[in-house]
């Protein structure tokens, strides 16, 4: 290859391409938009994201007083407990666990559990179960609004046993709908959901024995709940806001008469 008068060797038609080449990735570069990276997915936690799964599908049986099982519904029993619940709930589910899946199959939170449901609490245990910060509401919203938040928790918690519709099962779970009982005293009302109850009720002239359990939910949050339940279902249309809840769980449960009566003694005593 010749050089020119000052020494120096041409540039090559290949040489040429290659430097345009590089010119134009470089232009390319500097006026593309900024990529951004995906953000992480946000693991679950057991506030936000677990307990609200329990409440709604395991706490007919994994609750405080239970004998025989775990209360799920307190986050150190549910970690202490996280490696089967995960197995059960998920691996049992996808037939890899020997036990029998959770929910009992056909019941209705099994039902009601979504495999998204059960995603999350597999992926809430893979995380290594943090405990997270519980949802705030500030209690500003409308009472539209709080229809609408308490739809939402009357879906994740409460269908399960009263159905969507608010008609319950009969003999098993008492309607919500029309119900007498509910449109009757409204800090009874309050007071079931804060303390749970147990034993007999009269709902619409028929009878009901089962076990409803305490919902760990914040004032605001039994508010809304309420609030729905008495604004759907062909109720009364009242409203039950956070203060009366505060006053109601400020109050000492009501004692029931539950002292079992002494058989009458036999004629041969």
């Amino acid at each position: 290859m010749a050089s020119d008068r000052r020494g120096l060797k041409p540039i090559t038609s290949l040489a040429m391409k290659t430097i345009l080449t590089l010119a134009v990735l470089g232009l390319a570069a500097l006026t593309a938009p900024a990529q951004t990276a995906a953000p992480a997915a946000t693991a679950p936690t057991y506030l936000r994201d677990i307990q609200p799964i329990f409440m709604g599908n395991c706490s007919r049986c994994h609750n405080q007083e239970s004998r025989f099982v775990y209360n799920w519904l307190d986050y150190k029993t549910a970690y202490a407990d996280r490696w089967e619940i995960r197995r059960r709930v998920w691996d049992s589910w996808k037939g890899s666990y020997y036990k029998e899946p959770m929910p009992i199959v056909n019941s209705p939170e099994s039902l009601s559990l979504s495999d998204r449901d059960r995603q999350t609490i597999r992926d809430w245990v893979a995380a290594g179960s943090p405990l997270g910060v519980a949802p705030v509401d500030d209690g500003t919203k409308s009472k539209a609004d709080r229809i609408v938040s308490g739809q939402r928790l009357f879906t994740s918690i409460c269908a399960a046993c009263h159905q969507p519709t608010g008609r319950g099962l009969p003999n098993v779970f008492p309607p919500l709908a029309g119900s007498d009982f509910l449109n009757a005293d409204k800090s009874r009302a309050i007071r079931i959901v804060l303390s749970g109850r147990q034993g007999e009720v009269v709902v619409n002239g028929q009878k009901f024995n089962n076990n409803m359990p305490a919902f760990p939910l914040g004032d605001q949050d039994v508010a809304n709940v309420l609030t729905f339940v008495y604004n759907s279902f062909g109720n009364s249309g009242l409203e039950v806001n956070p203060d009366e809840v505060k006053t109601v769980r400020a109050q000492p449960a009501p004692v029931e008469n539950t002292a079992p009566v002494a058989a009458p003694k036999s004629s041969f005593e």
